[in-house]
């Protein structure tokens, strides 16, 4: 029997998240654990590991943070879909194939590949590609190269079965939208839909970014320290709440919500995606009570022929920055979550 109403919580916005966003949420009634580890600089510093390791790749967080919650998961049915298979999909599956022997758990574990493209990278090079901020040629020494896949592999896998699935690269978005194409049945030309399913994942893919982790006006937001990891309740018109677990911190607000939703999106009017062109510009927010913002009113239109492709080379510079807080009044929006660990200068 399929459900009304899809719980997906964001239980990781990028690797190096926090290992308390998994039990936070299994407090919660969710249906699926929805897992972003996947930046652009990512992968090409897995790729760096794996070069040095060929069962390396993968963010090791992905599972060492499922282990010891992995028991509970199965046992409440939930799903967990992930792109933290990085560079190297198949050795993340193996690695959490041995924690399932490990436990005794017998989970259907589905991986999708077909992201890699460093095999035509000559190709890719003979079409005289330059580089889209430098106009430099495109480099012979390529650490990854990969095509941003949709939502349609993810909805067959958890369509044959699987109770976890991992991909390489994909478009973040595409996590959720898998879910609720399997979930709701949603056709491939129901771009209205696709595209209220990506804005869930858009939503929900950098984590507790949406419960005001990084909302300008920082100072309404409390208890960073335990800030609540977002949850969509999704609706099959594509609709959803967008709330958080109980007695936790953070905020969720209009305000909150609408920031994270013009993240990284150049034109909320045509926000190309594998499935969908999305149109966000005419989104609703409604504030349902503390915590709770009802969103609707996404519409998409046919997607483009091809996929984006990010490729990363090493060109010998390497910046690293241990904390990095930006924004307005940026020294007094650190003292309060720094105050425990080390003194701020301004």
């Amino acid at each position: 029997m399929k459900r009304q109403v899809v719980h997906i919580a964001g239980a990781s916005g990028a690797w190096g998240d926090s290992p308390l966003a998994i039990g936070q949420l299994l407090q919660e009634d969710v249906h699926y654990l929805m897992m972003d580890y996947l930046a652009e600089v990512t992968m090409s510093l897995l790729a760096k590991a794996k070069m040095k390791d060929p069962q390396a790749g993968y963010p090791a967080d992905f599972v060492g943070f499922l282990k010891p919650h992995l028991k509970s998961i199965a046992d409440k049915g939930i799903k967990v879909v992930s792109n933290a298979g990085g560079v190297n999909p198949l050795a993340c599956k193996a690695a959490l194939e041995l924690i399932c022997q490990e436990l005794n758990l017998a989970l259907s574990i589905a991986v999708v590949v077909g992201d890699d493209l460093t095999a035509f990278t000559p190709a890719l090079k003979a079409q005289r590609i330059q580089d889209m901020f430098s106009q430099k040629d495109f480099p012979n020494d390529i650490l990854s190269a990969n095509a941003y896949l949709g939502a349609i592999p993810i909805q067959s896998a958890l369509s044959m079965g699987a109770d976890i699935v991992i991909t390489g690269r994909c478009a973040d978005s595409a996590l959720a939208l898998g879910i609720l194409m399997h979930e709701f049945d949603w056709a491939v030309d129901d771009h209205d839909r696709l595209a209220a399913g990506s804005l869930v994942g858009h939503v929900l893919e950098c984590g507790p970014q949406a419960t005001g982790g990084v909302f300008t006006d920082w100072e309404l937001v409390p208890d960073w320290y335990n800030i609540g990891y977002p949850i969509a309740k999704c609706f099959a018109d594509g609709s959803f709440d967008l709330c958080k677990p109980r007695h936790t911190g953070g905020l969720i607000s209009i305000g909150t919500v609408s920031e994270q939703i013009l993240y990284e999106i150049e034109n909320p009017q045509a926000y190309l995606l594998p499935d969908v062109t999305a149109d966000f510009s005419e989104v609703k927010l409604e504030q349902l009570e503390q915590n709770v913002v009802h969103v609707s009113g996404a519409k998409g239109q046919a997607p483009t022929d091809s996929y984006k492709v990010s490729a990363t080379y090493q060109d010998g510079h390497r910046a690293t920055a241990l904390v990095s807080i930006a924004g307005v009044r940026a020294a007094d929006k650190a003292r309060p979550q720094l105050k425990n660990l080390l003194p701020v200068q301004a």
